[in-house]
């Protein structure tokens, strides 16, 4: 296996591990309650005014879990690619860039929206396929 298709895997690993780790704590525990038991109180019985059919509870759950799954997802095919079909991957300047383009939105997103934790660790995924690109490239 070559070194940049491992860096590429190595990065998707990252990205599904933290979406996996949001899955579990958006089913179980108390990691994303809000502090403050009221507001909780309150979203479970405030709709939103698109519709009213859910709460703001719901669609929170609703939010999180599909946020983890698409870290879930990006971390699967990037990986699958990257070692079961680095050829394939590694032709594709779309799929490279794509790639790229995902994690440094996460980057964004994550400097500008959540914490310490979920950031760096998107950071270190985007510091991975970059070397993995700079390696192959140069």
């Amino acid at each position: 296996m070559s070194t940049p298709a491992l860096l590429i895997a190595a990065s998707a690993a990252v990205i599904f591990v933290l979406g996996f780790l949001h899955l579990v704590f958006t089913f179980y525990g108390p990691k994303f309650d809000p502090r403050d038991a009221e507001l909780k109180a309150r979203m479970m019985v405030v709709s939103p005014v698109i519709t009213r059919q859910t709460t703001m509870w719901r669609a929170w759950i609703g939010f999180n879990a599909s946020h983890s799954y698409g870290g879930i997802l990006f971390g699967a095919v990037w990986a699958y690619l990257a070692l079961v079909h680095p050829a394939f991957l590694f032709q594709s300047v779309f799929l490279l860039a794509l790639g790229l383009l995902v994690l440094l939105g996460y980057v964004v997103l994550g400097k500008i929206y959540w914490f310490s934790i979920p950031f760096r660790g998107i950071l270190l995924a985007t510091v991975l396929y970059g070397l993995g690109l700079l390696v192959y490239f140069v």
